[in-house]
C-alpha cells in the first residue's frame, strides 16, 4: 500500500504563484511514475504532469507547459508541482497520483486550488 498527502493549496491572484507538495509513504519503491491531476467543477480529472521516478523524465498537459514544473526529491519521497502564471482556469482540486509497474493506482485525497481574477 502507498499513502499520498498534497499540500500547498490555496488562494491566489492571476498571475500568482503556488507550490504543491505530495509526500508518499508505505510501499513507495513500487512506483514507478507519479503525477498531478486535477478537477474543476463539472469537469472531468484531467492529468497535469507526470514523472518517472527514475531517471525523472517529465511529460506535461499542453496548457500547463512553460508554467507548471513538476520535480522529484526521492531522498524525501516527496514530489512538487510548481505552478507559476496562474490563471483562473487552473483552478481545480489537485491530486497526486503513484502509478506502479503492476499497474496500481494511488491517490491522494486533493488539494483545492483557486486562481482568482
Amino acid at each position: 500500500q502507498v499513502q499520498l498527502v498534497e499540500s500547498g493549496g490555496g488562494l491566489v491572484q492571476a498571475g500568482g504563484s503556488l507550490r504543491l507538495s505530495c509526500a508518499a509513504s508505505g510501499s513507495i519503491a513500487s512506483i514507478n511514475v507519479m503525477g498531478w491531476y486535477r478537477q474543476a467543477p463539472g469537469k472531468q480529472r484531467e492529468l497535469v504532469a507526470i514523472i518517472t521516478t527514475g531517471v525523472g523524465i517529465t511529460h506535461y498537459a499542453d496548457s500547463v507547459k512553460g508554467r507548471f514544473t513538476i520535480s522529484r526529491d526521492n531522498a524525501k519521497n516527496t514530489v512538487y508541482l510548481q505552478m507559476n502564471s496562474l490563471k483562473p482556469e487552473d483552478t481545480a482540486v489537485y491530486y497526486c497520483n503513484g502509478h506502479t509497474a503492476a499497474g496500481s493506482l494511488y491517490w491522494g485525497q486533493g488539494t483545492q486550488v483557486t486562481v482568482s481574477s
